[in-house]
């Protein structure tokens, strides 16, 4: 099978699945909905797993859903997802400090939901209110892994991380006021963190954080086999 596909204006990776567990992801912003209907035909094609285009705004879904039939669109995390995976036994809770983080925990929880994560999603537990966090502790503690989405001071990482023994995988979002510099403040405290070990990824990136849970899991499920 050829490793790459090659449509002109895009270079299809056929060969992630082989090497990664999971197909090449379309990146939307930038792309025509015909360029993202030629890539996702190529992916599906050459592939087995989920096909996932991230990003996506509702407009070109529906051009790209009428193109390519049996995909899915959920519209709060902008993804389109066709041949989602079946669930897994590696258990993923992706929790937010306040409804504004909202959209980055979506697109996190649907991406790790469409590659076949079984996802628990924990909402608005952020440090201002502290017992908020600690009555979803028994929640934190079951999981396989956490994935904290916070903007503001993003302290929200370095409380669960000293919660839990799972790893955590932070995501600062551009939520909050002047000083929180569009999520650099969160992103530097998250950095920061006196709570060692923790994963950082992008400001906004709730597909990154989702994909770093998947190879953690990639992992976990072999470690499990008897």
């Amino acid at each position: 099978m050829a490793d790459a596909l090659d449509l002109g204006y895009a270079t299809v990776d056929l060969a992630r699945e082989r090497r990664q567990g999971l197909p090449e992801v379309v990146y939307g912003p930038g792309k025509t909905a015909e360029q993202v209907v030629g890539i996702v035909r190529g992916l599906l094609a050459a592939n087995t797993g989920p096909v996932l285009a991230t990003r996506i705004e509702p407009a070109t879904a529906a051009t790209v859903l009428d193109a390519v039939p049996d995909g899915t669109y959920d519209e709060r995390a902008r993804l389109l997802c066709w041949r989602p995976a079946p669930v897994r036994a590696v258990r993923l809770v992706v929790v937010t400090a306040g409804t504004s983080d909202g959209p980055v925990a979506a697109e996190a929880a649907a991406v790790a939901t469409a590659i076949g994560l079984d996802v628990t999603k924990v909402e608005d537990v952020g440090v201002a209110g502290l017992h908020r966090l600690l009555r979803v502790r028994p929640v934190l503690a079951d999981a396989d892994c956490v994935i904290v989405v916070a903007g503001m001071e993003g302290a929200l990482a370095s409380a669960v991380g000293g919660l839990v023994a799972a790893p955590v995988i932070a995501v600062p979002t551009s939520t909050g006021y002047g000083a929180a510099l569009e999520g650099v403040t969160a992103l530097l405290a998250m950095l920061s963190s006196c709570a060692a070990g923790l994963t950082v990824v992008n400001i906004d990136s709730g597909f990154a954080a989702a994909m770093a849970a998947h190879r953690l899991a990639m992992k976990i499920e072999p470690a499990r086999k008897p």
